[in-house]
């Protein structure tokens, strides 16, 4: 398990830039992160929990019924689920599931930091382009 700290940029990104940006942004961490510091195996497992979370962010994100919060929670959610799907493709078994109720928790709590962090971060962004400090 990790802090997911990727997803805090990404979720900032989604919402002051857009998602054509925040994709971009995303294929070039993993494959600048996976060729520097990875495996083909880190890289195949990053792709496919970015690639999901990120999917499932723009869609939440477009309903208008979360915050930046809750996206990212559904993010950080997302992320896990779609490498299980890839550790189960990879060693040919379901029972790997058996680490998703874990995951899924420290997805969620995560997930609601990362996104809390973003939104102020983009409140102070925002403040700070119009002149108004905190």
């Amino acid at each position: 398990m990790k802090l997911g700290l990727p997803n805090m940029a990404i979720v900032f990104i989604l919402y002051v830039y857009g998602s054509r940006e925040g994709i971009l942004i995303n294929i070039l961490r993993i494959v600048l992160t996976g060729f520097l510091f990875g495996s083909l195996f880190g890289i195949l497992f990053s792709v496919f929990g970015a690639l999901f979370s990120f999917i499932f962010m723009v869609l939440f994100k477009k309903m208008n019924f979360f915050d930046m919060g809750g996206v990212s929670v559904i993010g950080g959610i997302a992320h896990n689920i779609g490498q299980l799907f890839v550790a189960c493709f990879i060693v040919k078994t379901s029972g790997i599931l058996f680490y998703l109720p874990p995951l899924l928790i420290a997805g969620a709590i995560t997930g609601y930091v990362n996104g809390f962090i973003a939104e102020r971060m983009k409140i102070h962004l925002e403040k700070s382009l119009t002149g108004r400090f905190l």
